[in-house]
């Protein structure tokens, strides 16, 4: 392997680095006012707004920073009797989730039988969903049991449910489905 003098320059300076680094840490120096004034001019002149983890049932509270409408920091909300600022791999993870590149942004429709992903609107999408959930109630609703018992159900839907979703949505959501006379409702979140 071969060293140019400029990767011994680097490799220097790092060394250098981390050795007066080091040494300011051996002599008893405190850096947490330093790091505390880096993590606030990181988010300086950030609007922050509350939010929830959206992992797990377990709802961490979170605190989204935002400049310009873009996220720039999310961070556990010290507040919360649940996670009290503190947050698991996933949960430190979230601003990830949001700034991902591969993340996707579009909703894709393949139809039966073909080979290549569309491109569809959402309200393209939403109208087809809604157009066949009522295309599926209507063919497979039960009004009544063969004994005359009233059931109005329909056994050809399931829902499933996550727990990234809030405990008010999560109450709509039961609304309508058991309104529908969806009777397989499976949700691992906080209801």
């Amino acid at each position: 392997m071969e060293i140019s003098r400029r990767d011994l320059l680097r490799l220097s300076a790092a060394g250098g680095a981390g050795t007066a680094l080091g040494g300011l840490i051996a002599s008893g120096v405190d850096l947490a006012p330093v790091v505390a004034q880096a993590q606030q001019l990181r988010i300086k002149d950030a609007k922050v707004t509350p939010s929830v983890c959206p992992f797990c049932s377990v709802g961490c509270a979170t605190l989204v920073h935002t400049v310009d409408g873009k996220i720039v920091n999310i961070e556990g909300d010290p507040r919360s009797p649940h996670n009290e600022g503190s947050l698991c791999p996933k949960g430190a993870a979230t601003f990830q989730l949001h700034i991902n590149p591969n993340r996707p942004v579009q909703v894709l429709h393949r139809a039966p039988g073909a080979s290549d992903w569309e491109v569809w609107e959402l309200d393209r999408a939403m109208d087809r969903v809604a157009e066949l959930v009522k295309k599926t109630r209507d063919e497979t609703f039960i009004e009544r049991l063969s004994n005359g018992k009233l059931v109005n159900a329909t056994p050809a839907i399931f829902s499933l449910g996550g727990a990234t979703l809030d405990i008010e949505w999560n109450h709509i959501h039961q609304k309508l489905m058991r309104g529908l006379g969806i009777v397989a409702i499976e949700n691992q979140a906080r209801i």
